[in-house]
């Protein structure tokens, strides 16, 4: 079988294919490492991905400010990744978010293929799937819709999809919820380095030019699930990562050396640490290093937001603050885009030393 640049993972799922398409296969190093995710799910020996409650993060306690305060930053600090509970977004709002992406996601290809996107001529807002932009012409098995959900007065409302009704007042509503959430938390991490309470935000662009993108990741069902990847191994660029999903398992993440797998926490958010705030706090805060499984038997979606600097306006560096003569600064100064075409640059380099 041929894969066009415009072959959806969804149709290869739905073809009745028993063996994937070359493309999709995994390097041979890397399919040792692929599990059955229901087993890996139920494997209470591995280490569990830390659960945070966020009740007290605005509390007129100090000392429950102070303890909310410190387990979020030991969990940045450790894992880089944590579930995030009584974090302020309603479950009503969560439900309608999910069901407008499921919606969307529900409609037949070709509708979908309206909202198309067009990442060699520039456009990579919109509906789309991975193209081999990688050395190795390696493929993963999802398809995406991909936007900028906030400021408001940047986005693009022309590629929203406009069915499920609800899509666009509920996405603009979470995107609303998750900026404060954004607050917040860098908040509470800027507390964490021993900084004054803006101080973290302010450096990722502040109120006016700190940018949350959506991702809504598709993972369809997969007649080889040993063989393939729904998104390979790599680190958000973002500041923070805020993710949902539909409660089917697939998230892994490194620890101690090896994969572990995010358990589904009923009505948490999964929150990770993006590169940009690893290299703000001089590695101090972690930027996990995470891909995702796929499976047979379920349909897997996930919505991940990230929330990003922009993109020259502001050179990242270690803090002064975080840097001493016993901890030297880890990261070159760079501004945002820097920091991405180096990652591509390098990763491309890695995967032609490779082959």
């Amino acid at each position: 079988m041929v894969i066009q640049a415009t072959t959806r993972v969804e149709s290869l799922s739905t073809s009745g294919i028993h063996q994937i398409p070359k493309e999709y296969i995994r390097p041979q190093e890397e399919l040792r490492s692929i599990t059955n995710i229901f087993d890996e799910e139920t494997n209470k020996q591995k280490p569990q991905v830390p659960t945070v409650d966020l009740t007290d993060i605005e509390s007129d306690d100090p000392e429950k400010r102070h303890k909310c305060s410190e387990e979020l930053k030991k969990a940045a600090m450790e894992w880089g990744v944590m579930h995030v509970v009584n974090h302020g977004v309603s479950g009503d709002l969560i439900g309608r978010v999910k069901a407008a992406g499921e919606g969307f996601f529900g409609l037949p290809v070709e509708e979908k293929e309206k909202y198309g996107n067009d990442p060699d001529g520039g456009r990579i807002q919109g509906y789309g799937s991975k193209l081999a932009n990688n050395a190795s012409g390696q493929l993963e098995w999802e398809d995406y819709f991909f936007h900028l959900v906030f400021p408001e007065e940047k986005r693009d409302l022309t590629i929203w999809p406009t069915t499920p009704s609800d899509y666009t007042d509920a996405t603009t509503e979470y995107a609303k919820q998750l900026r404060a959430l954004a607050t917040k938390i860098l908040s509470a991490l800027s507390l964490g380095l021993g900084l004054e309470e803006g101080r973290l935000e302010k450096e990722v662009g502040g109120i006016e030019e700190l940018i949350l993108q959506l991702k809504i990741n598709y993972y369809p069902k997969c007649p080889q699930p040993e063989l393939a990847l729904g998104v390979e191994a790599h680190t958000d660029v973002s500041a923070l990562t805020f993710i949902l999903h539909n409660m089917v398992p697939g998230l892994q993440l490194i620890y101690d050396g090896q994969w572990v797998s995010a358990q589904c926490v009923p009505d948490s958010i999964i929150l990770r640490i993006g590169d940009t705030l690893e290299i703000l706090s001089n590695g101090k805060y972690k930027s996990i290093l995470h891909r995702g499984l796929v499976n047979k038997e379920k349909v897997r979606i996930s919505w991940a937001v990230f929330c990003e600097p922009p993109k020259e306006k502001i050179v990242l560096k270690p803090l002064p603050e975080t840097v001493s003569e016993a901890e030297p600064p880890l990261f070159p100064p760079r501004t945002f885009q820097q920091h991405m075409e180096h990652k591509l640059f390098r990763k491309n380099k890695d995967e032609v030393m490779q082959n």
